[in-house]
């Protein structure tokens, strides 16, 4: 069952999403906040955008950090045929009868730029690391502050037998973005 509105802003009163916009917010920005059966995340101002100056190999196992330029400001230009990893502005707290699913706004994927997050599993808690791809062959803006994905909010007909608390996952609590682990 997918949980409305009402749903969210029960939770959201409860810590599950910190800031936590009650309204979606349009005018003049990639929209943000609460939608009909999901939340529109934010991006903050911070990013890493990654670069081949090492001549690296990409290795999820043994990642290189110095793939990455580090960035701050209002825009992110990520490079033609790249991505840049950024992180949520809101701070989740995933409820134990709860999987959350990111889909890319349709702003951005209209442009070439696919979004890319894993799902939020129960119990999950952090700043959701965000990777950000650019399919096309110019420089595309990404604006901090503003809308990225929307969060569709899946509710379990029972409480999950082991939650991602429960397993100690490794991405549990992080703050930032974080890079891949072991």
């Amino acid at each position: 069952m997918i949980k409305n509105d009402r749903w969210i802003r029960e939770m959201a009163s409860r810590g599950m999403i910190e800031p936590f916009n009650e309204n979606q917010v349009m005018e003049g920005v990639i929209s943000y906040g609460v939608s009909s059966y999901g939340y529109d995340m934010r991006i903050a101002d911070e990013f890493k955008i990654f670069t081949n100056i090492n001549n690296t190999i990409v290795d999820p196992k043994n990642f290189d950090p110095k793939s990455f330029v580090d960035f701050k400001g209002n825009v992110c230009i990520v490079p033609p045929n790249s991505f840049a990893l950024g992180r949520s502005v809101e701070y989740f707290r995933i409820p134990r009868e709860t999987l959350v699913i990111c889909l890319g706004k349709s702003t951005y994927a209209r442009c070439g730029i696919v979004v890319n997050v894993t799902p939020l599993e129960p119990e999950w808690e952090g700043h959701v690391t965000i990777e950000i791809s650019n399919t096309t062959p110019l420089p595309a803006k990404i604006y901090a502050n503003e809308g990225i994905a929307q969060l569709l909010f899946l509710g379990g007909a029972e409480l999950c037998e082991i939650s991602y608390a429960d397993k100690a996952g490794k991405y549990q609590a992080q703050k930032g973005i974080t890079l891949p682990r072991m």
